[in-house]
């Protein structure tokens, strides 16, 4: 196997392969979806869970664990409320910190989710593209030397998903159709934000952070549609690297779905390259299994809760990018036990992947401490009852200490402090693979 860890790192200042630069990470979530309708609550996390007021409690955190970096959001739709109008007063306290005081590298996630109030139709505004970029743009300059680590868009696949197939986030599109209608937006506007980003500064990395998974097929004559519901997994990297010609497989069912051939022949001439996958995987959602159920209807399940295919699914994702990798989400809910055993079982992957010359260069846990599930935006039950445990923290109740430690801090904290033990060293072979070539002439 042909690895490019060796071209990043000349190329992109990528950590290299020793063990002692390994990316540990970690996250606090950040989704925004602020805009509200009848039986839909605004759901902003920072606000449920108390970020903006205890941001420096929190981001402590993030050093107590040794972490080097730190997945971190932008709220577009408070820093620019209205447009061309921005207000960066509480980044301008945040960012500063985490850096200079903290030493944490910030990730930043301009995207993770939603638009802001001004954006009508949100993701379906034809003018969505232009507008992201900009509000990109306009962060890059005024952070420019402090961020160097971008998130453009995460999670396109889940981003489409609630958007566009589910009607559950706006703009509230249902079916094939408008999930393929927000999913060619938000390409569009990764493509437009990287090259806003990289004319601000051409030496800024991208992490294209992704809702990555397994589909499988509980019997052979399903395995032609689990081939295929795979291929649909990779659709938003392939459409922004270009790939998506009329020799697609999937080039049919987009264009039968509504999607312009020329905005597909768009994003063929505007493609670009892809600095760093950035995979999400959690064991207990991230693997789908494909079967007829008693009705004789497709259907699926969640399957291999134990994460069993967390390396296959790294293996599959950098064979077709031929990109190297950052776990940028993974962890596990239920139990300190369950969790702790997917921290030693993702940890031996990452090690054994690594041997193999797979460049994984990051570990993320996601998030460091509680979250709020989502499902608070369609509910009308007291926060408290929507509490997501899958950190290494756990929010405490009023009067007390805002954080507890779980078990599994010092048990990640052990990983840090060893990484030749628990990651290795990246096993580089010297034969330069093609993305080299590729990157050279695009130089």
């Amino acid at each position: 196997m042909t690895t490019p860890t060796g071209y990043t790192r000349s190329l992109l200042g990528l950590p290299g392969p020793s063990a002692e630069e390994f990316i540990w990470a970690g996250g606090i979530e950040d989704t925004f979806v602020p805009q509200t309708r009848p039986g839909h609550r605004a759901l902003d996390e920072y606000e449920l869970i108390g970020h903006y007021e205890h941001w420096r409690e929190d981001l402590a955190l993030a050093k107590e664990l040794g972490l080097r970096a730190l997945r971190w959001g932008i709220p577009w739709y408070r820093v620019e409320p209205e447009q061309g109008r921005f207000d960066w007063r509480w980044i301008d306290e945040v960012l500063p910190y985490m850096v200079d005081e903290l030493g944490i590298t910030p990730i930043i996630d301009l995207m993770h989710y939603g638009c802001p109030f001004w954006l009508r139709r949100e993701f379906d505004n034809p003018d969505y593209p232009a507008a992201v970029s900009a509000y990109a743009a306009e962060f890059a300059r005024r952070y420019k030397g402090l961020v160097r680590w971008y998130t453009p868009l995460n999670e396109p696949l889940v981003n489409a998903l609630m958007c566009g197939k589910r009607g559950l986030w706006p703009p509230y599109l249902r079916g094939d159709q408008g999930y393929l209608r927000i999913m060619v937006q938000l390409a569009k506007g990764i493509v437009a934000t990287v090259q806003a980003l990289k004319e601000t500064d051409p030496e800024l990395i991208m992490v294209h952070v992704e809702a990555a998974g397994i589909v499988r097929a509980e019997r052979a004559d399903l395995e032609p549609l689990a081939m295929e519901d795979q291929l649909r997994r990779f659709i938003c990297y392939d459409l922004i690297t270009g790939r998506v010609d009329i020799q697609h497989q999937l080039y049919p069912w987009l264009v039968r779905n509504g999607v312009s051939p020329i905005d597909l022949a768009w994003l063929v001439e505007n493609n670009i390259s892809l600095d760093v996958l950035g995979l999400n995987f959690y064991p207990q959602w991230s693997t789908k299994q494909m079967y007829i159920n008693r009705q004789g209807k497709l259907t699926y399940r969640e399957t291999e809760r134990q994460g069993t295919g967390f390396a296959e699914m790294i293996s599959g994702y950098h064979e077709r990018y031929q990109a190297p990798v950052i776990v940028t989400e993974t962890s596990a809910r239920g139990s300190h036990r369950t969790r702790s055993n997917w921290l030693v079982e993702g940890i031996q992957a990452i090690k054994g992947l690594r041997s193999l010359g797979v460049p994984v260069l990051g570990y993320t846990w996601f998030p460091i401490f509680t979250m709020i599930d989502w499902s608070y935006r369609l509910a009308r039950g007291p926060l408290e009852q929507y509490r997501l445990e899958l950190g290494l923290y756990r929010l405490g109740q009023p009067g007390g200490p805002r954080w507890t430690r779980t078990p599994l801090v010092e048990q990640f904290r052990s990983y840090v402090a060893a990484p030749e033990q628990s990651i290795g060293t990246l096993m580089v072979q010297e034969r330069v693979g093609e993305g080299l070539a590729e990157r050279e002439r695009s130089r």
